[in-house]
């Protein structure tokens, strides 16, 4: 399984970004929960921010982004995002797209649950 972000870049604070997450390997999209986590600088262990089930039936989000993020996916296209409404400077991070196999509709919520990563992308929120 291989998991492949894209879409982050540099915004003014109250601006919109929209990142991707494109899932590839031999099972099956759809067997697992996604999530975006974010680890700023300084900090050593990435933050919870967003999370979805296999099905797309339950979402759960971190309070600090809750209303103004928001997490989908298409099984059939095999990817996952999260647009990002009214940047905050706070959001500035490393975000990072997992993925856990799982057949239930819990969603995970710290790093260690995750098999998966991508290699990041950088987003930054100017004030």
């Amino acid at each position: 399984v291989h998991v492949v972000e894209s879409g982050g870049g540099l915004v003014q604070a109250g601006k919109s970004l929209r990142l991707s997450c494109e899932f590839s390997g031999r099972r099956a999209f759809s067997s697992h929960a996604m999530a975006w986590f974010r680890q700023a600088q300084g900090k050593d262990r990435r933050e919870f921010v967003a999370g979805i089930s296999w099905s797309g039936g339950r979402t759960f989000y971190a309070d600090s982004v809750q209303d103004r993020f928001a997490i989908s996916r298409d099984n059939a296209k095999r990817t996952a995002w999260l647009q990002m409404n009214s940047l905050e400077p706070e959001d500035t991070a490393v975000h990072y797209c997992a993925a856990d196999y799982t057949l239930n509709q819990i969603i995970p919520r710290t790093q260690e649950d995750y098999a998966y990563w991508g290699q990041g992308t950088q987003v930054t929120v100017s004030s």
